[in-house]
């Protein structure tokens, strides 16, 4: 029972969810940049350079006998893009760090020595 027990301990760890979760967000991420490159980069940027070349879509480019380098283009504009946007995410992550660093930190609360000396001064000038 004592392996069933530790089992348990190291899967609902926080690392071992937020790995899951970053894993399941990764592979969607993926799906959405490959789109980006398949149905908007590559028919608004590419097309006009494919259509020179005589061909549809840049996984045809291929060189001497089978070399698929179309779909080696493909996978590094892949790349690119999602290198990009990890880039501009944990930019924006750090700025936000950042301002919360910058902000100053509260002045400690008076101790009861001082407190007692502020009355004794108030005191003094209420007097004179």
């Amino acid at each position: 029972m004592g392996l069933m027990k530790e089992f348990k301990e190291f899967a609902l760890k926080g690392n071992v969810l937020d790995l899951a979760v970053g894993v399941v967000i990764g592979a969607a991420f993926s799906a959405i940049v490959k789109s980006l490159v398949e149905d908007i980069i590559t028919p608004l940027i590419l097309t006009p350079l494919l259509e020179r070349a005589g061909l549809k879509n840049i996984q045809e480019l291929t060189w001497g006998a089978g070399v698929k380098y179309g779909n080696f283009l493909s996978n590094v504009i892949s790349f690119l893009i999602v290198a990009f946007v990890l880039f501009m995410i944990i930019k924006g992550v750090n700025s936000l760090r950042k301002k919360e660093e910058a902000k100053p930190a509260a002045p400690p609360a008076p101790t009861n020595e001082e407190k007692l000396l502020m009355e004794i001064r108030d005191a003094i000038k209420a007097k004179s």
